[in-house]
């Protein structure tokens, strides 16, 4: 069956902190860590010249892991770090920041410039070239096997706003996220920084936790957050059915052709199991055709040694 009742699942965290610079984002970014896995490693990718690293020590933040990530700021050099967290088994990843990503140097928009005028101006060619590389580092942020935790730059602007005491001063104020647009839809939680105070707001919120609240972000955050994730049942206990019965279709597959042609056929169910499993699968099936094809290699020698 393709569709089956829906079911919630435990999940991990994807949380964007939006905000301009001095808004407080690499700080609450490790004390929502410090809450959301308090005997885990959390590792941090770090774009603003170790500015991360100079919140080592300070009250409330959890002891983590730090790398520099260096200019040019490319959507494979993300993923390399990516990948490197992942395999150094990191509980929290922070990618602080991910706007570099994006209008850093050697980003996407630095790339895309480039491109264009190699090809006299091309901008559409350009963004062809360009988008897969941007989808392929938002690809690897959302199935990372672990919480992963970006800062966003916002650009900013002054804003005259009238204080307590009647006076009306400037204000500093963030506005869009500098990123590509629509990149919000990607997370489960998206909160908004302000400079004065660190006043969090929930932009997008997939977990109905921070609607409508004003709050200052801490341990207390990732607590909650991690209480909410793990509702549900595990991916890989829900997985496990669907695998067991194409499991058994294929072992009732006797000629390898046929076992090629009936995976073709259910590849949307292969896709939708989890990684483990998915693996596991694709890992049989390929046990099961060499068996098959070895079966009929010796059977058709048999039958011309006979004639």
């Amino acid at each position: 069956m393709f569709f089956r009742p829906a079911q919630r699942r435990k999940a991990r965290l994807r949380l964007a902190l939006c905000g301009p610079s001095g808004s407080g984002k690499t700080h609450s970014a490790l004390l929502i860590a410090a809450g959301l896995e308090p005997d885990g490693k959390i590792t941090v990718i770090d774009t603003e010249r170790d500015s991360a690293a100079l919140e080592a020590g300070k009250p409330g933040i959890p002891e983590f892991y730090h790398a520099p990530l260096p200019p040019p700021y490319t959507p494979e050099r993300y993923r390399q770090y990516m990948e490197r967290a992942v395999m150094e088994k990191a509980d929290v990843v922070i990618i602080d920041s991910l706007s570099h990503a994006w209008a850093g140097t050697g980003g996407v928009l630095d790339m895309h410039s480039d491109i264009s005028k190699a090809q006299k101006g091309n901008s559409w060619a350009a963004w062809r070239e360009v988008t897969p590389e941007h989808n392929a580092l938002i690809d690897a942020i959302l199935q990372a096997p672990c919480h992963v935790i970006c800062t966003l730059r916002t650009k900013t602007a002054w804003e005259v706003v009238e204080g307590a005491d009647g006076r009306k001063r400037p204000q500093k104020i963030g506005l869009k996220p500098e990123q590509r647009e629509g990149l919000e839809y990607e997370f489960t939680l998206v909160l908004d920084l302000s400079l004065e105070g660190h006043i969090a707001t929930a932009s997008k919120d997939r977990t109905s936790l921070f609607d409508g609240k004003f709050f200052v972000p801490g341990p207390e955050t990732g607590q909650d957050l991690k209480a909410w994730l793990e509702l549900g049942k595990d991916p890989d206990e829900i997985a496990r059915k669907p695998y067991e019965e194409l499991k058994r279709q294929a072992e009732g597959i006797d000629d390898p052709a046929e076992l090629d042609e009936w995976g073709r056929k259910k590849r949307a169910e292969f896709e939708i199991l989890t990684p483990y499993y998915n693996a596991k699968l694709r890992a049989f099936c390929a046990e099961r055709r060499r068996q098959l094809t070895e079966q009929e290699n010796t059977g058709k020698g048999k039958r011309e040694k006979a004639a």
